[in-house]
Order: structure tokens, then C-alpha cells, then sequence
């Protein structure tokens, strides 16, 4: 039986009809039989174990994670260098209070990241539970730096639209995910956050317009909205170096992060980045700046998902020697702090897996297989011979982080729904009008292929796309499996 076998728009609209007029028979087993408020409107499947890029359900049932999660495990599950660091240090310490100690583990892998880093980038690294938390405390910091620096009037934030950097609820704010936010609109900071557009030349550059003269275009734009807000009141602009679950895998174009650095330097504000998705390897490189930013550094970068690769939940914010001097000669220390932030086991795990990205050449390794993942996609999605060609409109990315960007005319959703309900006998009980990227999320899962599709890559309404991003040790036979499973999905919905 498909693990996924009801669409997810739809399991919203049956779960609230099952709690007024009782629940259909076949949604029994998927409602009221988990304790755990799920962050989806029916019961996930369950996974057991999980050995590399392997998972196996619950049922028996084994399927191979094409996107490591969510761009999380960079070194597939059960590597047994990190296995044996985190039950050592289980064994050795599980918890001290950051505010009342610190640890070895977090110690070193702090020393690690700074010196893995080029150009002196940074100074000094504070550690988190995750990326929105690693975000959330990037805010903070650059709003504590001139706080320290004497500058209190700096208030303000710019971001982009089409942009995610978490879910609390300052960085619901600071983004423009507009799915993610509708719930919370009415209560968020529109005062402190504000937004200039994206940097998609596919979709907004406009006719006639060079990659070039788009990227002048968005720095006069950023210009500008200094301008509006007045340019001593800034404290940041903050941008995703690339682009992950709003658009697909999309980089900016090239000079277009150099460019923002100089507005960010000409009105005294910081450059900030998020790399809670793109960054720790995941492009190729260790910092995604370093390949796909232009080569500029931030003064604070927010790192997660590829930093303890899905073996403990930990994330961080790397602060350059600007911002680290800032902070020093003021108040001398940081104005923030979690729980279980620098927690030791899952610094621990943090720097087993750092090791073994050095030690086993995976950044390296993840080019090349990035190329081979490159390559694969665009000759099985747009090549000559390809049968989805018609409806795939772009393939983009870099490293092992790739999208897959599609074009479904409208009229074509009904006949795309009826087919896929017909192969797993759900009937006529659901919507026929469901996006592309919804209906392929299930396919693929269908399939036995973990992988991400969404809507809304355009603006926020219109696209769709999907988002491979597999451990950077997959083999070349497990990237041919995983492109394999997501063509067929996509032909046999587009033409079964």
C-alpha cells in the first residue's frame, strides 16, 4: 500500500469533515492514531531504520531518500565515525548549561568552522538548536551590534520576497514565504522587516534585459529602499546565498551579492546570509558564498541542516571579526541563549561529521556527483529524447542541491489528478485541481523516493518545482536510482 496514499490538500479539507461528520472508513488509519501534533493534517508513515541513503517503514517497505530529509543528512544515516563520537560522548557527558559551562565538544568544533573558513572570515561561532533558531539569533546579534556600537536608531531589516529563513516568529517575518505565513499575517512585524524583490532573472528579469543590467537593476532597487527607510536605520540585509524551498534551488545571478555588499557598505549596515540550507557542503563547497555568492563573505552567517547532518538537532551563527570586535569592545558578550545550545552530544556529532566531510573528500566528492546529478536530470527531464521536455521549464542548482522546475498548463491539472487517483484507488472523493508539485510530492513518495516538490516557485501562487538534495557520499548507482524514480513519476503522471 502507497505510504502516502491520500493528497495532501485534500487531507486537510477530509480532516476537518471527519471532525464534524465522522470519519470515512479509509481515513481511519491515518486519523486520531498519533499522540504527536504532526506538522501535516494526516499521519505520516513511520520509519524504523535507516542505513545511508535507505529507509525502511514501519510496513517493510524500503525507500531511498533522494534530498537527505531536507537537505539535512549529508552523510547518510547510521556512519559509524559519528555513531561511535555520540555514544562516547553519551558515555563521557550528555549535558552542562552553557551559561554555567562549556564543553569540549562544542570548543573544538567551533575552532574547526572558524579555521575551515577562507579569508579569516570569522572569528567566532555560536551554536543553536537549528536553522530558524540560528536565524532568529543572527537578528538578534546584528541589532545587538550597534546597540554595543552606539548606533540605536538601526532598525530596520531588508530581505527579498520569495524568501524563507524559518518558521518562529521573527523570521516568518523577515522572509516572504507566503504559504507559510498566511495564518500569522496579521500579527507580524511589518515596522522592522521589510523586502525588495527577488533575484530570479528567469522569472523577473524583463524582456530584453541582460543578466547584467538586471543585476544594476536590483541594486538600485536595494539602493532605494535604503533610501525610503533612511540609511542609518538599517541594520541588515539579509538574503538566502541560494534560494531553497521558496523557489527550487535557485543562485543568484553572477555580481548580484557583490553589488548588495557595497549598498550594505555604503549605508553602514551588515551583510547578513542564510545558509541554514545551501550552506555546510551542500553546494559543493563549504560556504555557499564561496562558489555561489560572488566569493563575498557576510558579517554573521546563520548554518544548520549540512552542520550535524540530521544526527543531532544543532545549528549556528558564524560572526565575522567585525561584528565579533563590535560585540567586545561593548557590553563582552553575547545577549542570547537556548536551553541546549552548544549542547555536547550534539556538538559532538557536529564535529564527527565535519570530520568525516574532510576526511572522506566530500566536497569534492559532492561536485563531482553534483555534476553527474546535473547531467542525469537534464538529459532524462530536457534532453532530446526526454518525454517530460514540453513541461519542464528549468533545471538549476549546484553542488548536490538541484530543482526542477516545471510548467502544467492549468487546463491539464484535472486529467493529471483523475490519473494519479485512479493508480492508487482514491477515488473521486478529491480534489482534480490540485498543483503539479502536490500531486508529484505523493507520486514520488508512491514511488519509493523521498523527495521535495512544491508550488508557488514563481510567486507564490504559480509553478512548481522539486528539489533533489541527496547525502554527499551517494554513489553514482543511487543518484541513477533516484533520477530514475523521479522521471518515471513525472511521465507517469503527465502521460499514464
Amino acid at each position: 500500500m502507497s505510504p502516502t496514499a491520500l493528497p495532501a490538500e485534500e487531507k486537510s479539507t477530509v480532516a476537518v469533515q471527519a471532525i464534524k461528520h465522522g470519519v470515512p472508513a479509509d481515513l481511519a488509519p491515518l486519523i486520531g492514531k498519533s499522540a504527536i501534533l504532526h506538522r501535516t493534517p494526516w499521519h505520516p508513515p513511520i520509519a524504523t531504520s535507516a542505513d545511508g541513503v535507505y529507509i525502511t517503514l514501519q510496513d517493510g517497505t524500503q525507500i531511498i531518500d533522494g534530498v537527505g530529509g531536507a537537505a539535512v543528512s549529508c552523510v547518510g544515516n547510521g556512519h559509524p565515525v559519528v555513531v561511535k563520537a555520540v555514544q562516547e560522548q553519551v558515555e563521557k557527558m550528555a549535558y552542562v548549561y552553557n551559561a554555567q559551562l562549556s564543553n569540549e565538544p562544542a570548543e573544538e568544533l567551533a575552532k574547526t568552522l572558524i579555521e575551515a573558513s577562507p579569508q579569516g572570515a570569522f572569528e567566532q561561532v555560536g551554536f543553536l538548536s537549528g536553522g530558524s533558531e540560528a536565524v532568529e539569533a543572527m537578528i538578534k546579534l546584528a541589532r545587538q551590534y550597534y546597540y554595543e556600537t552606539k548606533q540605536p536608531r538601526r532598525t530596520n531589516f531588508i530581505a527579498r520576497e520569495l524568501s524563507y529563513h524559518g518558521n518562529t516568529y521573527a523570521t516568518l517575518a523577515l522572509g516572504n514565504h507566503p504559504g507559510r505565513r498566511i495564518p500569522y499575517e496579521a500579527v507580524l512585524d511589518h515596522q522592522n522587516f521589510h523586502h525588495v524583490g527577488p533575484a530570479y532573472y528567469r522569472h523577473y528579469g524583463r524582456e530584453g534585459e541582460s543578466e547584467d543590467s538586471y543585476v544594476e537593476r536590483l541594486k538600485q532597487e536595494l539602493d532605494a529602499k535604503f533610501q525610503q527607510l533612511g540609511g542609518d536605520t538599517v541594520i541588515a540585509f539579509v538574503a538566502e546565498t541560494v534560494v531553497g524551498a521558496t523557489t527550487g534551488c535557485v543562485p543568484a545571478p553572477k555580481g548580484y551579492f557583490k553589488a548588495c555588499r557595497e549598498i550594505c557598505d555604503k549605508y553602514g549596515a551588515l551583510f547578513l546570509l542564510d545558509e541554514v540550507m545551501s550552506g555546510m557542503g551542500r553546494m559543493g563547497t563549504l560556504h555557499a558564498w564561496e562558489s555561489f555568492g560572488d566569493g563575498v563573505s557576510p558579517d554573521i552567517q546563520a548554518v544548520a541542516k549540512g552542520l550535524g547532518g540530521g544526527f543531532a538537532s544543532i545549528g549556528a551563527v558564524l560572526v565575522s571579526p567585525k561584528v565579533s570586535k563590535g560585540i567586545r569592545d561593548g557590553s563582552g558578550y553575547w545577549l542570547h541563549g537556548h536551553t541546549y545550545q552548544a549542547h555536547p552530544i550534539a556538538s559532538a556529532a557536529s564535529l564527527a561529521v565535519q570530520r568525516v566531510i574532510a576526511s572522506e573528500n566530500l566536497l569534492e566528492r559532492c561536485r563531482e556527483r553534483g555534476a553527474e546529478l546535473e547531467r542525469l536530470l537534464k538529459d532524462r527531464l530536457r534532453g532530446p529524447h526526454a518525454r517530460a521536455a514540453p513541461y519542464v521549464s528549468d533545471i538549476r542548482g549546484g553542488g548536490l542541491f538541484w530543482g526542477v522546475e516545471f510548467d502544467i498548463p492549468n487546463d491539464e491539472l484535472p486529467r493529471i489528478n483523475a490519473a494519479y487517483q485512479n493508480s492508487t484507488g482514491a477515488g473521486g472523493n478529491t480534489s482534480r485541481n490540485r498543483r503539479f508539485g502536490l500531486v508529484l510530492q505523493d507520486k514520488t513518495m508512491d514511488k519509493g523516493l523521498v523527495a521535495i516538490a512544491m508550488t508557488g516557485s514563481v510567486d507564490g501562487t504559480r509553478g512548481d518545482h522539486a528539489i533533489l538534495a541527496p547525502a554527499y557520499n551517494v554513489t553514482s548507482e543511487e543518484i541513477q536510482k533516484i533520477v530514475g524514480l523521479l522521471v518515471e513519476s513525472v511521465e507517469e503522471l503527465l502521460f499514464d
